[in-house]
């Protein structure tokens, strides 16, 4: 017998220090998904939320393509998924593919647009989490299939692909492994591997 969503959701909540929002301690990456469409005034909230990310110069160089189940721009997001992320992805209403401008708009190279991308994308999940919606992002996509299915200009990088909607019943992931997966605990790395007072020192932050 595997857990509820309210059981795993208890799992994956982040024990964190006091004051960290609490939507950061409670967003996670499930693979279940059920298949109900997502309101749309919803999405273009998690897009609008996405637009208001910060970037270097303002170059705002993030595109998003959104594939609502049952499009053309879905049928093809989804056929470029590779692995096992083609077992479950498809359970999700929404996939998204996130892409930026590699050159900033004075014509020179933008180091920073996938890191630009990033923020964005990161502005986007937290949203659909305060909506109530699921996201999990995936690096495993043939990036050159999805860039000539969807006629994706060269001069422009691939970030990850989002799956996007509600959460549904670990149960209904029938692959052992991803259910495994689903019901693990989440886990980072200590505060002091991460933030250092100078290379390879932790800072003191206590």
């Amino acid at each position: 017998m595997t857990l509820s969503i309210d059981e795993v959701n208890q799992i994956k909540y982040a024990d964190t220090v006091d004051g960290v929002l609490p939507l950061l301690r409670q967003r996670w990456s499930p693979r279940a998904f059920d298949s109900r469409s997502v309101n749309p005034i919803d999405l273009a909230r998690v897009f609008e939320a996405a637009r208001w990310a910060p970037s270097s110069s303002n170059e705002q160089p993030w595109r998003f393509l959104a594939g609502i189940q049952g499009s053309e721009t879905y049928s093809k997001i989804f056929s470029a998924l590779v692995g096992f992320n083609k077992t479950w992805a498809g359970h999700a209403p929404v996939l998204i593919l996130g892409t930026a401008s590699a050159n900033s708009s004075n014509g020179k190279p933008n180091v920073y647009a996938l890191y630009d991308l990033g923020a964005a994308t990161s502005n986007l999940t937290l949203q659909a989490a305060a909506l109530g919606l699921a996201t999990h992002q995936m690096a495993g996509y043939d990036h050159e299939a999805a860039r000539q299915a969807l006629e994706i200009q060269a001069d422009y990088l691939l970030g990850s692909v989002i799956a996007l909607g509600y959460q549904a019943e670990p149960a209904t992931l029938e692959n052992e492994q991803l259910l495994a997966r689903e019901l693990a605990p989440r886990e980072r790395k200590p505060l002091r591997e991460v933030a250092f007072s100078a290379w390879g020192t932790p800072a003191d932050l206590a």
